[in-house]
């Protein structure tokens, strides 16, 4: 690309300079024969004053009863002209003599103005038309069995490093504020403790001033996930999670077509759940696929949005008659799903992901087992034995592999 970038900056220089020596040649031919025009003009006038006769009037003269020349009335007007243009004429040439001096440097000028705009671009954070794949970790890091995402979230759940993300931290040159807030954010979101609830208040402190950035918008509401799962107790869990909805609401209206915003949005419908009643959880997990579904629509290669649709349908899949019955009075139809439907979106996970979680595997084995597929199913749990506990999600998922385990 960038072979291509300075090949097409030479093109454009060659054309440069090569249409400034064609306006060059054109104006000092004008100018030359503008000048040649008013000296034979003169050099005329000249001949017939010195003679006293009338051979060239081109209605400018004319001939007397006594045969001499006599000035009309709007000759002096016209030869006040003609000499206001011979002295535009030498404007002229001194300005063309100017453009010849500083063609040589055009080329230097160009380039200066290519490189300018291309460094600009380089700087932007949020231009991409290709979404790009986070980096996976070190070989020795692989080597361990960690997880190449290591970023947690809401109930553990693991995140992939979003587009938007990787833009701010390629981004070079001075940082602009909202810019310098996101990577605080970012960098935040990865921490643990009270370190990680700090990316909360710091998104809060300049709420006022960013509150129609989608971009800061659904970082805030990942912010009130992880202040929820860091909440000591239901009622401010749920202050936490019903706020960081609100936000998710926000960011969805100022921005319809960010995945980000769809996908957070959901995940914080998820978490709102656990403290509802039957009717909001039935509806707030209604609102949970959709926007998962969008969220795939906008951003098919995010591995997270898989993963997160996975766990809701084999959670529907393991709803008991009584539970479909009741959303079925609510709501007309009940939420259907089925564990080979849940199976292919953790694959898929996997797919766009390799090691993508400790928690992938264990449902991938829980729906192998389900499905009745034992073989596969203590594969899938190696495989999650083998990757190293991280997060608070890898101690949750080794518990549930544990489990798991001995049903084997």
């Amino acid at each position: 690309m960038l072979q291509f970038r300075s090949n097409h900056a030479t093109t454009v220089l060659r054309m440069a300079q090569a249409d400034g020596k064609v306006l060059a040649l054109g104006v000092l031919a004008g100018a030359a024969g503008i000048s040649l025009a008013a000296v034979w003009y003169q050099s005329r006038r000249a001949v017939a004053s010195s003679t006293g006769t009338g051979t060239y009037r081109p209605g400018l003269y004319t001939r007397s009863n006594a045969g001499s020349v006599a000035l009309q009335g709007g000759q002096a007007e016209v030869l006040d002209r003609l000499g206001a243009l011979i002295q535009c004429v030498s404007e002229l040439k001194e300005e063309v003599k100017a453009l010849k001096e500083t063609l040589p440097h055009l080329q230097d000028h160009v380039r200066d103005e290519l490189r300018g705009r291309i460094g600009a671009r380089k700087v932007s954070p949020l231009n991409r038309t290709t979404p790009t794949r986070r980096k996976r970790a070190s070989g020795a890091t692989r080597a361990e069995g960690q997880s190449s995402e290591e970023a947690e979230s809401e109930g553990g759940y693991m995140t992939a490093l979003t587009d938007s993300e990787e833009e701010d931290h390629k981004a070079e040159g001075p940082l602009d504020d909202l810019t310098a807030l996101l990577r605080r954010a970012d960098g935040l979101h990865k921490c643990k403790g009270d370190k990680k609830k700090e990316g909360l208040s710091t998104l809060l402190e300049k709420k006022e001033k960013f509150d129609q950035k989608c971009q800061y918008l659904w970082r805030l509401t990942r912010a009130y996930a992880d202040a929820h799962d860091l909440a000591g107790d239901s009622l401010e869990k749920k202050k936490y999670a019903e706020k960081g909805k609100q936000i998710g609401a926000q960011a969805i209206s100022v921005n319809p077509m960010c995945a980000e915003s769809h996908q957070w949005y959901a995940i914080l419908c998820g978490l709102l759940s656990e403290y509802e009643s039957v009717q909001n959880k039935i509806k707030n997990g209604y609102l949970f696929r959709d926007h998962l579904d969008k969220a795939i629509e906008l951003k098919p290669q995010d591995p997270l949005s898989y993963y997160l649709l996975g766990r809701w349908c084999y959670a529907v899949a393991q709803c008991t008659w009584i539970e479909r019955k009741i959303a079925a009075t609510l709501f007309g139809e009940p939420p259907s799903s089925s564990i080979q439907e849940a199976l292919q979106n953790f694959l898929k996970a996997e797919d766009l992901c390799p090691k993508y979680s400790k928690f992938n595997y264990v449902f991938l084995a829980k729906c192998y087992k389900d499905l009745g597929q034992k073989t596969q199913a203590k594969k899938m749990c190696e495989s999650a034995s083998a990757m190293s506990i991280v997060t608070k999600e890898d101690e949750e998922a080794q518990k549930e592999l544990a489990s798991l385990l001995l049903s084997l």
